[in-house]
């Protein structure tokens, strides 16, 4: 496999991403706009989900199509930002037509940002709705990774987290893609190390280009949880997008989700535990007019696995600096 020519979700033919955040609050929505409306599905592994309209992505649910995505920070608060990106594609006509209303459907998923030193004392009402249609206003083919849009607040165990972004391009000419936003009870790195959980997948050096330790670290397999404390439930939580173009049902798109999940256990130690809301959409644009058979299928669930662990790895790799951080950025360990 190699990277596809951004390295980002976008390499997907038919998707733009926007992202949206207040440096103040520490938080932040992030938003996939699909050019047409796109076959979805979802996976969820964690124990503490915060999710709305992930029921109709289920196979047996009778909407077949998604106009877009939404990632956001803010705990249950965040949810409103999909109430956002309605407005925004409300506006330009897009949605499913119900008895002559067009009605976008927008699922979407939270991660838990409230406790990271931004100011969260917004008065009445919240700010993501209006983080969501700011998001959806600056949707692009480019965008940036790091501490933007969902994962503007979010932290790991010792380190801040991001928004990360990888994509492959298999050699049928398929892409697969990854949108994540970092924000785990467990760690991306290995031990007490800076080299990423993830470095067997890394492409060039997209992520630092340590590869793999040597020796590995003896500490390697000890349990670090966000801020060295006592597992709070609800206060973690990592949230991505699997894209592809090929031409997938729902069924299809839910094993992609599935096989995506992999990526995050290859990247994050430990990943979907009961303290976290793990959870991955699918999306298949169809651009490629490629149906995969079953033997094409395995490649592709494959290089779902190993994109999300390189766009997991991307998002801390990019992380940069605020006022009142709790956390270091791993640009800091690199020459210890």
């Amino acid at each position: 496999m190699k990277a596809g020519p951004r390295n980002l979700l976008t390499d997907v033919g038919g998707l733009r991403v926007g992202n949206a955040e207040d440096p103040a609050l520490k938080s932040g929505t992030t938003v996939v706009l699909c050019d047409d409306p796109c076959v979805a599905a979802v996976q969820v592994l964690g124990g503490a989900p915060g999710t709305r309209e992930t029921d109709l992505l289920e196979p047996h649910n009778t909407v077949e199509h998604v106009h877009a995505l939404v990632l956001s920070g803010g705990s249950a608060f965040g949810l409103d930002a999909a109430s956002g990106v309605q407005a925004a594609l409300r506006d330009r006509g897009v949605g499913f037509e119900v008895g002559g209303i067009r009605v976008p459907i927008v699922p979407a998923a939270i991660l838990f940002d409230l406790a990271n030193g931004g100011n969260k004392d917004w008065g009445l009402h919240p700010p993501y709705r209006q983080l969501g249609y700011e998001a959806a206003q600056n949707a692009s083919s480019e965008f940036t990774l790091g501490s933007v849009g969902a994962g503007s607040g979010a932290l790991t165990a010792g380190l801040k987290g991001g928004l990360g972004s990888a994509s492959s391009v298999l050699v049928n000419g398929v892409t697969v893609s990854a949108l994540v936003a970092v924000n785990p009870l467990g760690s991306v790195t290995i031990g007490d190390s800076p080299y990423f959980w993830a470095h067997a997948f890394e492409i060039g050096e997209e992520f630092g280009g340590l590869g793999a330790p040597q020796p590995y670290p003896r500490n390697a397999d000890r349990i670090v949880t966000k801020f060295n404390a006592k597992p709070v439930e609800n206060t973690n939580t990592t949230i991505g997008i699997i894209a592809t173009d090929a031409v997938l049902t729902k069924a299809q798109a839910k094993r992609l989700a599935i096989s995506a999940h992999d990526g995050f256990a290859r990247a994050i130690w430990p990943s979907h535990t009961p303290f976290d809301g793990d959870l991955v959409f699918a999306i298949a644009t169809g651009k490629a007019a490629i149906t995969p058979d079953p033997a094409d299928f395995l490649p592709l669930c494959a290089a779902a696995n190993a994109t999300m662990a390189r766009a997991i790895a991307r998002g801390v790799h990019a992380a940069t600096i605020f006022d009142d951080d709790k956390m270091p950025v791993w640009a800091s360990l690199k020459h210890r």
